[in-house]
């Protein structure tokens, strides 16, 4: 897996290895490279199996999402059910998915995309079908200051997959 130049893997350089072992797998297929498909398919198992890179891909995804003002992929991201809630930044929490998914374009009304988003101070910490990573986002829009904001993203195993259930995100000072 490829690292930042601080020698750590991020969420960022962990969903490229995962969507380059897929596009390698694709044409591995193609060239009929079996046997290379197969390694490959192994590789991207076992990233797929690390359950904390796997959760910090899936919020890498979340980041790309916001910071393109991508509501289809924002919507793939986030389970399904009525328990899921979202806290922007000085607003009370937003429960159930339609009602989440309206508050993102509520939010992104009046942006330029992309976003300048920086994320830092970034833990993550998984038991079971439960994980949750905290961060520092650094959020930018044309023509503004950063804004910076203390998050927690929670995200449930779904048929393999790991959904956001829960973003919360409060204003810190600069």
């Amino acid at each position: 897996m490829s690292e930042d130049s601080e020698g750590t893997l991020s969420g960022e350089n962990i969903l490229l290895n995962e969507e380059s072992l897929a596009q390698d797998l694709k044409t591995a297929i193609k060239e009929e490279n079996y046997a290379r498909a197969a390694k490959i398919r192994d590789s991207l198992r076992l990233l797929q199996e690390d359950s904390k890179a796997s959760v910090l891909a899936a919020n890498a995804r979340f980041y790309n999402s916001f910071r393109h003002g991508n509501l289809a992929a924002m919507q793939t991201l986030w389970s399904k059910g009525e328990n899921v809630c979202v806290v922007h930044p000085g607003v009370s929490g937003i429960t159930g998915y339609d009602l989440v998914m309206g508050s993102w374009e509520f939010v992104w009304a009046e942006y330029d995309f992309p976003l300048d988003i920086e994320i830092r101070d970034v833990q993550v910490h998984v038991r079971g079908d439960i994980g949750y990573v905290t961060c520092i986002e650094m959020v930018k829009t044309k023509g503004s200051s950063w804004g910076k904001q203390f998050a927690t993203n929670v995200f449930e195993k779904v048929d393999g997959q790991w959904c956001m259930c829960i973003h919360h995100a409060s204003y810190i000072d600069l």
